[in-house]
């Protein structure tokens, strides 16, 4: 029996490995439990504490251009739509997305996921020359090795809402409900934009990714498959539940409106089902300067998982 040490946050579709109702075969889990799980993100990539870890898909991106001994599986426990991510201060001057060039736009740091893709959006959907503002980042990137862009300005500990609220910032990107009149959406309906977005694009973002320590891996060529068994096999209990027309807590209700959009699956898993979104957070971190060259997502996961789903 193989004794790994995880960190893996608790969703509805990851209980049943956490809780022991769905088990993979030959293997032990040893649950760590970090709140929030993102917490886990950067001693994994220092320190490889765990064996197998949630991560973000840009920090694993650049994890892996830096060559740290881990790979992920093709399983995305966390994903959603960033439309409605973006915000900014009406007395900044910025009545469109393109007004955003020239100014500060703030994100808790430069390779957050959630800032990848909407920068990816405001430069493909909007015209945004991403060159031309100044991004404010107030934390360490997971990643210790990564050097940021010239236009990325550090301001180490600093309260983004406040910020974007007394108009140091223009905009700013992931940092949730600001109660305050002078703060709106950047996108207005984003949920009706991100809703078209994805008819259009066939992209459906991606934020976490569940990697094993290279080691491992090595050593049990089978380790790689069994993980994503064990992680479908949660999954289809979550699906079943979704499906069951019984009532759904508030966090649920949000994967049942999202089904509307992209299907009955709302975490898909597997290569060939996210090969457009995989491509396109690639291609927003190549032109972000986040990876230092393009690289194609089976080069991402484990060989021998490449073709399940």
């Amino acid at each position: 029996m193989t004794v790994l040490k995880t960190a893996i946050a608790t969703y509805p579709h990851t209980k049943g490995l956490k809780d022991g109702t769905v088990s993979v075969p030959g293997v032990q889990f040893e649950h760590v439990e970090i709140s929030p799980i993102i917490g886990a993100f950067r001693r994994m990539c220092r320190t490889l504490e765990f064996d197998v870890c949630e991560m973000a898909i840009t920090t694993y991106l650049t994890a892996k251009a830096h060559d740290k001994p881990f790979t992920a599986l093709p399983v995305f426990v966390m994903r959603q739509f960033h439309h409605s991510a973006m915000v900014y201060n009406i007395k900044s001057g910025v009545q469109s997305p393109k007004d955003l060039e020239g100014k500060k736009v703030g994100v808790r740091a430069y390779t957050v996921t959630t800032g990848v893709w909407a920068r990816g959006i405001l430069a493909t959907e909007y015209g945004v020359d991403l060159d031309k503002i100044t991004w404010v980042v107030v934390d360490e990137e997971h990643v210790q090795e990564y050097r940021k862009p010239a236009n990325v300005m550090e301001r180490p500990g600093a309260n983004l809402a406040e910020m974007l609220v007394e108009g140091e910032l223009a905009a700013a990107i992931g940092v949730g409900k600001i109660d305050s009149p002078d703060v709106k959406p950047l996108i207005p309906d984003a949920a009706a934009a991100e809703a078209v977005w994805y008819r259009k694009t066939g992209i459906y973002p991606i934020n976490h990714t569940v990697v094993v320590k290279d080691a491992l891996l090595q050593s049990d060529p089978s380790l790689a498959p069994r993980l994503f068994t064990g992680f479908e096999a949660a999954k289809a209990q979550f699906l079943k539940q979704l499906g069951s027309g019984a009532e759904l807590p508030a966090d649920l209700q949000v994967l049942v409106k999202r089904r509307s959009i992209v299907g009955d699956d709302p975490l898909p898993n597997g290569l060939a089902r996210n090969r457009k979104a995989l491509e396109a957070i690639i291609r927003f971190a190549h032109e972000q300067k986040i990876l230092p060259r393009l690289v194609t997502p089976e080069e991402m996961f484990a060989a021998n998982t490449l073709n399940l789903a």
